[in-house]
């Protein structure tokens, strides 16, 4: 299996617009970080997860050049507003779209000219909307999914079982906690992705670092990394003082297992 992290940042992005926080090191690469989303490669099979306004230079830069499967986790802008790039993937039919029911209605309302079977010229887009179900079967493998409180809305969290190899990735970001049944399904999990979004004060829709790390001590994996990171996280401040086997995540990052 293998999870490329496309980008790691907030619906801002990092640094943001008129960025004035001066404790965060520019000079590093790790703390510039586009919006988040995850690109997993299970036998073969490609499954993108999200498309923020970067998905196009998230592709080129990580040389993502095959998508077969498309997870909308939710609406929001940072998770939708680069699905028109996903028309670089939809030449040869529909790309399968899932998402949650309120996803799917923000994708209609935002690309009504996609939902179609077929694009309706050459290089345009085609969505095949459907519900993510609770397991999705594909090619290289499981995907379980788990309704996470989002503020106002809930969110898609993600379990991967490659097919071959029975080894799983759980994916929980934009989230406030994950709940017990998600918990216990990621147990098991070689590597989990979990929302980190600050170290504190506590947000209403996202965990914190800390919050985070209690989530990582339950499932026990072998590694954990945070991502949905906002600008308040340097890497050379924050990274010393989590515990071994916690990373920060960062864009361009692959993990191969």
């Amino acid at each position: 299996m293998e999870v490329i992290f496309l980008g790691t940042g907030t619906s801002t992005g990092v640094p943001s617009i008129n960025c004035k926080n001066k404790k965060l090191d520019l000079k590093n690469p790790k703390n510039w970080r586009t919006r988040s989303s995850i690109h997993v490669i299970m036998d073969g099979y490609n499954v993108q997860v999200d498309a923020s306004q970067e998905f196009r230079i998230q592709c080129l830069k990580n040389k993502v050049t095959e998508i077969n499967t498309f997870i909308l986790t939710h609406g929001h802008a940072d998770h939708i507003l680069g699905m028109d790039d996903l028309r670089s993937f939809c030449q040869e039919g529909a790309l399968p779209v899932f998402s949650t029911q309120e996803g799917i209605e923000r994708v209609k309302n935002v690309f009504p000219y996609a939902i179609l079977s077929k694009p309706k010229y050459r290089t345009y887009p085609a969505f095949e909307l459907s519900p993510m179900p609770s397991k999705l079967e594909t090619p290289g493998g499981d995907i379980l999914s788990f309704l996470l409180p989002h503020g106002d809305l809930e969110t898609l969290g993600l379990v991967f079982i490659e097919k071959s190899t029975q080894k799983k990735f759980s994916y929980f970001c934009d989230c406030k906690e994950v709940t017990p049944e998600a918990i216990e399904s990621a147990k098991g999990s070689k590597i989990i992705a979990l929302d980190g979004l600050r170290e504190n004060p506590s947000h209403p829709t996202h965990m914190t670092v800390g919050e985070a790390i209690s989530v990582a001590e339950k499932i026990q994996p072998a590694a954990t990394y945070l991502t949905h990171l906002s600008g308040e996280i340097n890497h050379e401040t924050v990274q010393p003082k989590l515990p071994k086997g916690v990373c920060l995540a960062y864009d361009g990052l692959v993990v191969k297992f």
